[in-house]
């Protein structure tokens, strides 16, 4: 076996504000949980730094790994094939200003390269056991990392 599920979410008080992402590594009987934070970010910056850091924390390459996000934004940039765009158009979104959080897809897509991987929607916040653990572990974070800073 040769495959990796990977479960992420990223989360924000305030948008922007301090944010947080978690994720979760299966494969086969192992469980890993991760998370972290950041003191002035965004949404969508936490949904991209969920997936990037799961990926960065795997130790294997030529991989299978699925990704499940309830990131609207990050499935859409590869089933809509925006990245696709952005790489031909010179890192610039259709309407030829410069792609947001372009450092971040960059780093995605570098840590993608390791492995195969598969990004795939997962409804959000509708009781998915994964999901729900992986917003937990983002929120989690906010709230340990604000709390430490009153």
């Amino acid at each position: 076996m040769k495959e990796v599920v990977i479960y992420t979410d990223g989360a924000c008080s305030g948008n922007p504000g301090p944010g947080g992402w978690g994720a979760v590594l299966l494969a086969g009987p192992h469980c890993k949980e991760i998370s972290g934070f950041e003191e002035q970010t965004t949404n969508q910056r936490m949904e991209l730094k969920a997936i990037i850091e799961a990926l960065k924390a795997l130790k294997v390459s030529g991989w299978d790994i699925t990704v499940y996000t309830d990131s609207a934004y990050v499935v859409n940039a590869f089933e809509q094939k925006w990245i696709d765009s952005w790489l031909k158009n010179g890192w610039k979104n259709s309407r030829k200003e410069p792609v947001a959080n372009r450092d971040l897809w960059m780093e995605l897509l570098q840590v993608m390269g390791k492995n195969r991987v598969q990004i795939k929607k997962v409804k959000g916040h509708v009781g998915h056991p994964l999901n729900e653990r992986c917003d937990e572990l983002a929120r989690t974070q906010i709230k340990e990392n604000t709390r430490k800073r009153e």
